[in-house]
């Protein structure tokens, strides 16, 4: 195994769960980034993963309508929140901002990629625990987009 097949691997992997419908931000490219804002995003996308958890053991076991129904608004919402965290690692971090000349490129992408998996892993299932580690892994990224990075390349 060459030292590039690990390089080659991650990126298949990423283009796979990223897909090829990309649509960042930016991808004109505009060349104005607010890594920060984004991050704290997904820390709120997180924050309802989390509630969503919560709130689906409390209406665990319960068979009324209302109950019935608030369980399904709480899953699609769930989902919508792990699902567009999956998208903006993939939409804008990796097509953006991660980025094979850094000199901790595959430290960065692996960081990234475990976002991805931990939301991924949030959707299939309905533990807090798992809900946290998602936060947790997104926590992770905010060393390497700090408050003050917002940054304008023209």
């Amino acid at each position: 195994m060459t030292h590039k097949t690990p390089f080659f691997l991650l990126s298949l992997i990423g283009f796979l769960i990223c897909g090829n419908g990309l649509s960042a931000h930016c991808q004109v490219p505009c060349g104005i980034y607010d890594d920060h804002a984004r991050v704290k995003s997904l820390l709120e996308d997180a924050d309802t993963v989390i509630k969503a958890s919560i709130q689906l053991e409390n209406l665990s076991g319960k068979s009324d309508a209302q109950s019935m129904n608030q369980m399904v608004r709480w899953i699609d919402n769930k989902e919508l929140h792990a699902q567009s965290i999956i998208e903006t690692i993939c939409d804008y971090f990796l097509t953006q901002r991660v980025k094979p000349q850094d000199a901790d490129y595959h430290q960065r992408l692996s960081n990234h990629h475990a976002v991805i998996i931990a939301a991924m892993k949030s959707k299939q299932n309905a533990s807090q625990a798992h809900a946290q580690k998602l936060k947790e892994s997104i926590e992770g990224l905010l060393e390497y987009y700090p408050a003050s990075t917002i940054t304008h390349n023209h």
